[in-house]
Order: structure tokens, then sequence, then C-alpha cells
């Protein structure tokens, strides 16, 4: 046995630490190691390509919040990374031995800079049960309110009460920021919709298991009930954070433009990343953070993002009403004056892209009430001087007799 040789790599014996021998074929435990190994990754090789079915890779991912989101790319690249690995811990929660932790997601930006939305599409991407709460409406146990529970009940609901499809779903908390603690501040009595609603979340968030009303968002004793695991839920919450700069405090010297803040005498600032200890000196608990590792921020919407918000999306708002009015049998255009006046209008406004849409609906409801019972109209250009109220609309009749009218 002294002079026994692995036929693979051609050490002896004395070289290894076993050979194991089967009729005239030897193999050291080496080799052995080497091939489980090989055998191993392509395992996961093959894994991978038919691993949560439709789940595309970060790149692709990113490319999809592209054809929805416009602008915000470092935060679709973090999304898109978070994405990724969350889906991949539901496949592989354990993997040699390395138990792999939920990466919950804060989303930091201004009102109308896509963080809803961003939320909204990742959910569609993934083709999972997707549910939108309000921060502001959750309170803590025994008060007037919503339970934190209510969150997992409208999950359950848009998954059409399938417990094991609801528990790899997604859920967006918005308004986050407006539960931070507000012990410093004036108010008098108990802070019933601040630390307590965070400290009820801290659950959910890192994960176990819950009792969840089916229908409303209160238990009682009569209110059926399901055992609700969020393991494998994934928590996106959202908050514009008004006034937080680098050490988590508003500075004096700084105006708020509806989320983050801007120097009075600067044109432009540069922005500090915001850390945890920055979210917590604003008021969130050092609990709650912890369960939200990857974090956020999305910039304001600059005027040419708005008129790509108006145009370039699958579902953008010129398309929308392109297609109502084609509907009938109207053929809708903008110029390209009155869609840079109307992305002006939301950015002096404050508003972001969520107010672009109020801002078209009170230009176009003139037009949607008086041009359903012309039936002669074929076009429609919408142009700057109408949206002024220096001009009537331009419109087209199908007798090819151009009028403004």
């Amino acid at each position: 046995m002294s002079d026994l040789i692995c036929d693979f790599c051609g050490k002896g014996v004395k070289e290894v630490e076993k050979i194991f021998s089967a009729e005239h074929a030897h193999i050291c435990n080496e080799c052995v190691d080497t091939c489980s190994t090989v055998m191993h990754k392509e395992e996961l090789r093959k894994a991978k390509q038919t691993f949560q079915k439709g789940l595309s890779v970060p790149i692709q991912i990113k490319e999809h919040l592209d054809s929805y989101v416009i602008g915000q790319d470092e935060a679709k690249k973090v999304l898109s990374v978070a994405l990724y690995s969350h889906y991949k811990r539901i496949d592989k929660p354990t993997f040699k031995n390395v138990e792999i932790e939920k990466s919950n997601i804060l989303l930091m930006g201004p009102t109308g800079s896509g963080k809803t939305l961003l939320a909204k599409s990742l959910a569609k991407i993934m083709n999972v049960p997707f549910a939108v709460a309000d921060a502001t409406a959750l309170t803590e146990a025994g008060y007037v309110g919503e339970d934190v529970e209510s969150i997992l009940s409208r999950l359950l609901a848009s998954a059409d009460f399938d417990i094991e499809r609801a528990q790899k779903g997604i859920i967006y908390i918005d308004e986050i920021d407006k539960i931070a603690n507000k012990s410093e501040s004036a108010t008098s009595g108990r802070d019933v919709s601040g630390e307590g609603v965070q400290q009820g979340l801290l659950k959910i968030l890192e994960g176990g298991e819950v009792y969840v009303p089916v229908k409303g968002s209160r238990k009682s004793s009569s209110a059926e009930t399901v055992l609700f695991d969020t393991t494998h839920v994934l928590f996106i919450c959202g908050g514009a954070f008004v006034g937080l700069n680098g050490d988590g405090k508003k500075s004096k010297n700084l105006t708020s433009t509806m989320g983050f803040l801007k120097k009075e005498d600067e044109a432009s600032e540069v922005k500090k990343e915001i850390e945890s200890k920055d979210l917590i000196a604003f008021g969130l608990i050092p609990e709650f953070m912890g369960r939200i590792p990857v974090i956020a921020t999305l910039n304001e919407l600059s005027t040419e993002d708005l008129i790509r918000v108006l145009k370039e999306p699958k579902n953008a708002i010129i398309k929308q009403y392109q297609a109502l009015f084609e509907l009938d049998g109207i053929e809708l255009k903008f110029s390209e004056d009155a869609l840079e006046n109307i992305a002006q209008q939301a950015q002096e406004k404050g508003v972001g892209a969520r107010g672009l849409r109020g801002i078209i609906e009170k230009i176009m409801l003139p037009l949607q009430y008086a041009l359903p019972s012309k039936d002669d109209v074929e076009k429609c250009m919408i142009t700057q001087a109408f949206i002024e109220g220096e001009a009537e609309v331009v419109l087209e009749y199908s007798s090819a007799d151009k009028e403004a009218n």
C-alpha cells in the first residue's frame, strides 16, 4: 500500500492524507475535494439560470427601472443590487453554514422624486404582491389608528389571501420620517405615533411570525387571524426627511427646498452622504436603523428630468392623455415649449413629478369637456401660448382647413 499513487495528480500516499482505491483506480482526498468543488460550482451555475424564475441580474433590473423612473441612477443601482441579493437569500437562506440576513431598504428624497414609483416598479419586476402603507396612520397598540400588523393585512389582500405568496412580497412604508422620535420637541403627552411605532415595526422588519387579521386593521377576539412569517418580506421605507443635513439636525443658514436643504448663499451645495448616525440624530431609534442597512438617496428632479418624465416612461402622462384623446379620434400633441412650461411650473411649486399630473389636468380639462362633442376635429396641438392663456388651442379639422379655434 505504500506505493499507491493518485491516478489524477500523481501524488504518493505519503504526500496526501488518504488515497481511495477501487480495483485498479486510485484517487487522493485532495482530488476528491477539487472534484467536489467543481461539481458544486456547476450546480450553482445551473441554479442561477433557473433561480427565481424571471429574476434578472442587477444590470437588467436597473434597465427595467429606467423604463419607468427617470434619473436617480445611483439609487436605482442600490435598489437593483438589494433586490437581487434579497431574492437570492430567499432561494438560499443558509449557504455554507452562513445565514444570510435580510437587507431592508430606506429611500430618502424630496416629494415627487420617485420613491413610491421605484418600490412599485421593483415589485412589478418580480411579479410579487406589493402593498403601500403610510407610517403617519400607524399608532401603538391600544390607541386609535392602525396597528403595524395592518400593513401585513394589506400585503395579504394584494396576494389574494395566498399566504405563501404574500410572505415573499414587498411592502413600501411611506412617510417614515414622520415617526421619528419627537421627545425633544415642545409637544406634551405620549408620542403614540413616534418611537412606539418604531418599536412595533422592529419584529416584522427583522423577520418573525406575527398573527395578522385577515380583514380589517384591528385584532379582536372575534377577528380571524393568520400566522404570517415576515422573514422573506422585503421592506422599503421612504421619507423626505425635511431639514436633514450631515449631522442629522437642521442648520440655521439652510432653507428647505421640499425635502433636502440648500444654502441661501450658494447656488449649489454638495450634499453630504447621509449615514445611519445622521438618521438616529434625526429621531429614528438605533434598533430601527439596524434593521434597514441599505440607504439610497434620491435627488430633486431638474426641469430637464421633469420633461423626460412627461414623455419617456412607459406610463408617461403625455402618453396617457394621447391614448384618451385617440379614443375620441383626435391626435394630441404637445409642443416642446409647452412641455418645458409645464415642467417649470412643477419645478417652481417644488412638487416634483407628482405635481405634473395636477398641472396637466388643469390645462386639459376644458379641452376634455369641449372636444368630444366636435366630430370634425382630427388633431389638437397644445402650445405654450395656450397654457399661458395668450392664445386658443390649435386644432386641425377633417376638412383639411387648419384653423385656430
